[in-house]
């Protein structure tokens, strides 16, 4: 099992790279942020994380960055191609590129765009397709229904090869999104109930899931199944780790103080 904090991006981005130093010196495997447009129309603060996580790759060594998650259909795949090769060689090829669909829809809606999943969906995977390929390194070209590339070329490549690892968001129990994130690197689910909303996985769903994508592949090599289990967590780490996860994740929700919060549970060091 490894250990990840997720972060909001919702501070001043010099708290956000304190906190990811802090975070190695504790100990933590990967230090990821949020990454949002808009999450409501009222004005709340957000910093971007790609350009927070250049300086954060130039004051770390060690510990594995990304986005958890990127809404990849609201994206150019050219531009997160540069940025995520980028922020690969600028932190030495420890870049982990997670994506989803994105929340709220106002992320898409306050600028004319369509928010029906559907049409993220279709979207989210040509860019996927985009962006490794444009990461090969090698003559390029894609024709789409969403994007067309001619042929080119990107250098330089990833540092990490083949590719850097891709993360999928996926909300159970649709399972659209599992079908995606088996033909890539890893899953990052939670739940949702009609009528509770959101809620955090116990062992037995990740042990449905780490079934689910074993039969999809025929094999769990090299794939991460990455759990936010609360707070307070619903099981112990072993039991997590039992059902077949590999990532323990730490995460903050938006309230005054949250910042506070996280950095005590951060200095804390993961629960080994």
């Amino acid at each position: 099992m490894q250990f990840a904090v997720n972060s909001p991006p919702h501070a001043e981005p010099a708290a956000l790279v304190e906190l990811a130093v802090a975070a190695e010196r504790a100990g933590w495997d990967a230090f990821f942020l949020w990454d949002h447009i808009v999450v409501d129309r009222k004005g709340v603060e957000i910093v971007d994380p790609w350009v927070t996580l250049g300086a954060v790759a130039a004051r770390t060594t060690r510990i594995r960055l990304g986005t958890c998650v990127t809404p990849l259909a609201r994206r150019r795949p050219q531009k997160i191609a540069r940025e995520t090769v980028t922020l690969d060689r600028l932190s030495g090829g420890r870049l982990v590129l997670g994506v989803g669909l994105g929340v709220p829809d106002d992320e898409y809606t306050t600028f004319g765009e369509d928010a029906d999943p559907r049409v993220l969906a279709a979207r989210l995977d040509e860019a996927l397709a985009v962006v490794a390929g444009l990461w090969s390194g090698e003559p390029f070209e894609h024709h789409g229904v969403n994007f067309h590339v001619e042929r080119v070329r990107f250098l330089p490549a990833p540092v990490q090869q083949p590719r850097p690892s891709v993360w999928v968001a996926c909300m159970l129990p649709y399972r659209g999104a599992l079908a995606r994130a088996s033909r890539w690197d890893g899953v990052v689910p939670l739940k949702v109930d009609s009528q509770r909303g959101i809620e955090f996985l116990v062992p037995d769903d990740v042990a449905s899931i780490v079934a689910d994508v074993r039969a999809r592949r025929g094999s769990l090599d090299g794939f991460d199944v990455v759990v936010n289990a609360g707070p307070p967590p619903t099981a112990s780490v072993a039991d997590y780790e039992a059902a077949g996860a590999t990532w323990w994740m730490v995460s903050m929700g938006e309230f005054p103080g949250w910042l506070d919060e996280l950095r005590a549970v951060v200095d804390a060091g993961p629960p080994r």
